[in-house]
């Protein structure tokens, strides 16, 4: 059984949400992304769609997948009462705060870039992962603190094993392309508030329990097969870009999205399995940053766009200013000023921050 503080899971989380501000960087410079409610420069970086279209099809389902283990944590020092508060202090109240007052600034910022009048009609935008996962915890709660009795059970020891083998990676995809067969995504990146977007993160996010449930195996399965997982998810990519799969697309990507997670577990398994200073500050900034990093992209769109620079110079320019407004804000406010934290999902007190890494005690997993 793992109870031991998993790195590597931390680590993945921190890059999983940095790439997901990228991504939404970058769709600022694609011809369609006003069609979807960002602030788009007029001058196109259409090159970058390749890369984003590598990433797309995993980003979020890893989140979905993280946030999965990081309740198999949590209910190691919890009763079921005490994940239920837990997660609405953590999840609910950012989200309700969030779609009260994050949302409503940046959609206004939009609004102001295009002359258009100011309103605002309550909605998650991109806080709608967290309203999928409250709900996500609400519905395994009971299956998961049964779970937890049994793992000292056959149950659990034939999942242990059964982990360790190849085929089981096979297995766990059979549910996401199902998924991808019965809901036919018309595109299989459109999570955000569809509901393509709300079962296939449940399932992600049962997945992603399951597997650090189980046990050691699956972690050495993925490790040991890491190489040919990437391989095979390249390969796959390559033809979806190329357009060879076009009429087998919901059920290859739904193999090439996970073949990639499973990629990213091995290899940060392998590597990122170790602490550090950094990953203990980027592990608290993670979700507080993810909360508001849209405001800051909007305000760093409506200022950059307009400038009469080369549109990769704005692209930068925009990483930039993003990144820095929202570890401003993190570092000066954020963490500071004690009631703002948890508005924001921040649990963390400065003046309770320990100088070694060596004595923390809490697992910083599955906040999103």
């Amino acid at each position: 059984m793992l109870k031991e503080r998993r790195y590597d899971i931390d680590w993945l989380r921190v890059i999983a949400i940095g790439l997901l501000l990228i991504y939404h960087i970058a769709i600022g410079f694609q011809p369609w992304g006003v069609f979807i409610g960002f602030i788009q420069n007029d001058k196109s970086l259409e090159w970058i769609w390749t890369p984003m279209s590598m990433l797309n099809v995993w980003r979020i389902p890893l989140l979905f997948f993280v946030s999965g283990m990081g309740v198999y944590f949590a209910i190691q020092r919890r009763s079921w009462k005490g994940l239920l508060l837990e997660r609405s202090k953590r999840i609910l109240l950012p989200f309700i705060f969030g779609m009260f007052v994050i949302v409503p600034l940046h959609v206004w910022l939009w609004q102001y870039y295009y002359h258009q009048d100011l309103s605002f009609m309550l909605n998650p935008a991109h806080l709608w992962f967290l309203g999928n996962i409250f709900i996500y915890v609400l519905i395994f709660t009971p299956l998961f603190f049964y779970l937890k009795s049994k793992q000292q059970s056959k149950l659990f020891s034939a999942l242990n094993k059964f982990m360790a083998k190849p085929i089981a990676l096979l297995v766990l995809m059979i549910p996401f392309i199902a998924e991808g067969l019965l809901v036919q995504p018309e595109n299989f990146e459109l999570y955000a508030m569809t509901p393509h977007g709300f079962w296939l993160g449940m399932l992600a996010f049962l997945t992603g329990f399951l597997c650090v449930y189980s046990g050691q195996n699956f972690w050495q399965n993925v490790t040991k097969l890491r190489w040919v997982t990437l391989a095979i998810a390249f390969t796959l990519y390559l033809l979806r870009i190329q357009g060879f799969t076009t009429d087998l697309l919901n059920y290859l990507i739904p193999v090439e999205s996970n073949l990639w997670i499973f990629t990213v577990f091995g290899f940060g398994h392998k590597y990122l399995n170790h602490p550090s200073k950094a990953l203990t500050y980027l592990s608290s900034a993670a979700y507080p940053i993810y909360i508001i990093h849209m405001f800051f992209l909007y305000l760093a769109s409506l200022v950059i766009f307009p400038l009469g620079i080369h549109p990769f110079a704005k692209l930068v320019a925009v990483i930039l200013a993003t990144f820095a407004g929202c570890f401003i804000s993190f570092e000066f406010l954020i963490r500071r000023i004690s009631w703002i934290g948890p508005l924001f999902g921040s649990k963390e007190k400065l003046s309770s921050r320990k100088n070694s890494i060596a004595g923390e005690k809490e697992i910083r997993l599955g906040k999103l």
